[in-house]
């Protein structure tokens, strides 16, 4: 397909070029298991190999080697670390995830696909992508690093499991749909399998012969130019804005912004608040944190939720803060929030 017959929006990753990173911007962040790094990329991990991970800019000579052997111009890539090296145990896991919600995968169900993506790392030998469909269903590829510390583009074509699985065993609405998970360690052996490049029952993330990364404290891994497109060949990286891209991150995690909101008190010790979002979230945050709030009256508490709903848009949080003393129900009231509150509804 020639690239200039190519229109919309074709990446079904998320921030595949790492310019996202609202949860630790560029620090070097300790990484522990099932916590995200960068927008929309998670990291599972099992055993004593312990990581950091870093979004790196195009003044690190890492990204600069990137821009030379791709010819194109990327801002940002995926570092990860091993901080703590250890053998391979019979449990262990290493690997980096991203799952996309059901709504985009369904476009991509049934489908020929092609993912594309660098990759370097100072381990060379045999690597493997997981496709899969929640832990019932599996497809293992995989790939070599062929040179040590050399950027190196792989592309991975496969036809995509059918709709009718992803609705069994994903979600073709706003939960989980298709995995695609990234592997560095996989010691535990119900989890590998021989059957590869074909989709499988079973909660699979690769193979025996995986190269066991994490053995010494120098061991790196970067990544960069991650695309996900229904194609049978490999197109050029799409490269969005950074607004475009974090208008895509915040349906899943955003902050709200610092200031003053109108409310209401709900009995004696509530207030309840709605607070516009930058982007419809995907459903309700999870989990919220960072929060100090003040009352009219500069009565400040470490107030706890009673409750959270979303706007029938998903655009307006509706929030009840409790904690407070002394007021009368149903009475107009401000509250000022003096720090960001993060929110989370990733999958």
């Amino acid at each position: 397909m020639a690239d200039n017959t190519i229109h919309g929006r074709r990446n079904a990753i998320i921030n595949g070029g790492f310019t996202c990173s609202q949860r630790n911007g560029s620090a070097l962040t300790a990484t522990a298991n099932n916590a995200y790094c960068l927008d929309r990329w998670k990291i599972y991990l099992n055993g004593s190999c312990a990581i950091s991970t870093q979004q790196l800019f195009s003044s690190d000579a890492n990204v600069t080697a990137l821009n030379t052997a791709s010819g194109e111009t990327f801002n940002n890539i995926l570092s990860i670390d091993c901080t703590t090296a250890s053998s391979l145990g019979s449990t262990d896991m290493l690997g980096v995830i991203q799952i996309i919600e059901g709504y985009t995968s369904v476009p991509l169900a049934g489908q020929t696909c092609t993912l594309s993506f660098w990759v370097k790392s100072n381990i060379t030998g045999q690597y493997y992508v997981a496709l899969k469909l929640g832990s019932g269903r599996s497809y293992i590829t995989g790939y070599t690093i062929t040179s040590a510390n050399t950027w190196e583009k792989k592309t991975i074509t496969f036809v995509n499991d059918t709709a009718s699985n992803l609705n069994t065993h994903g979600s073709i609405a706003n939960s989980g749909g298709l995995q695609v998970y990234f592997g560095l360690r996989l010691g535990t052996s119900s989890q590998q399998t021989n059957t590869l490049n074909a989709w499988q029952n079973g909660n699979f993330y690769g193979k025996s012969d995986q190269v066991t990364w994490g053995t010494n404290t120098s061991d790196t891994f970067y990544m960069g130019g991650i695309q996900l497109e229904k194609n049978s060949q490999a197109t050029p990286f799409e490269h969005l804005t950074y607004g475009e891209e974090l208008e895509l991150c915040q349906r899943y995690y955003q902050r709200t912004n610092v200031g003053y909101y109108a409310g209401n008190a709900s009995g004696t010790t509530k207030i309840g608040v709605g607070i516009p979002l930058s982007k419809s979230m995907r459903s309700s945050p999870s989990s919220i944190s960072g929060v100090s709030v003040h009352r009219s009256g500069n009565q400040t508490v470490s107030a706890t939720f009673d409750g959270i709903l979303l706007s029938t848009n998903n655009s307006i949080m509706y929030v009840r803060f409790n904690g407070f003393s002394s007021m009368t129900d149903e009475t107009p009231q401000t509250v000022y929030l003096s720090s960001h509150m993060l929110l989370d509804s990733e999958m």
